[in-house]
């Protein structure tokens, strides 16, 4: 019996723009720069702007396809393992939430850690979250850092720090070939 929140009737977003934003955080640590560099967020609040609204969702529909696509990736490399996706990353990330006040306020946690859930079972993050309402101005931010925080978890796996990002662009490009 198929659910409703199926991967397969969710709309896959702008992937690219969602993983150009998490690439360019993931770039910026580990270039030691913790904080946002002015001129950085400037042109991120350009592009935002220039998204309109129907951009701005398609860029939130690509975020959680990223989410997806990095949970799929990691249960499959956990259960190589006989180990549980969920029992793994789920706690590491809301570990890591928690260390986080100023960018993924404390309700924030639970909804992703649902999100990531519903990745982890392979369902869609997306259409899984839209069963509660409309997303809020206050989920962007722990929604970005939960697509970095997967995507950082990825890289370290794999002792490579762009795995996660050339995973993504490869499958992109084999998706439009």
């Amino acid at each position: 019996m198929s659910s409703p929140c199926d991967p397969q009737h969710a709309p896959a977003g702008d992937v690219g723009a969602a993983l150009m934003m998490v690439d360019s955080r993931l770039k910026a640590i580990h270039a030691g720069k913790t904080e946002t560099d002015p001129e950085q967020q400037a042109l991120i609040d350009q592009f935002t702007a220039s998204l309109g609204p129907k951009g701005a969702n398609d860029v939130l529909d690509g975020a959680c396809t990223l989410i997806f696509m990095f949970m799929q990736w990691l249960r499959l490399a956990y259960e190589q393992q006989d180990e549980d996706v969920i029992a793994y990353v789920v706690p590491n990330l809301v570990g890591s939430m928690r260390m986080m006040p100023k960018s993924v306020r404390p309700e924030a946690i639970p909804t992703m850690a649902g999100l990531l859930v519903a990745a982890g079972t392979g369902l869609s993050p997306n259409l899984w979250r839209k069963q509660y309402g409309f997303w809020t101005e206050s989920e962007m931010t722990p929604l970005e850092v939960t697509a970095f925080l997967l995507a950082e978890h990825i890289n370290r796996l794999t002792d490579d720090p762009d795995f996660a990002t050339r995973m993504i662009t490869k499958a992109l490009s084999e998706y439009q070939d």
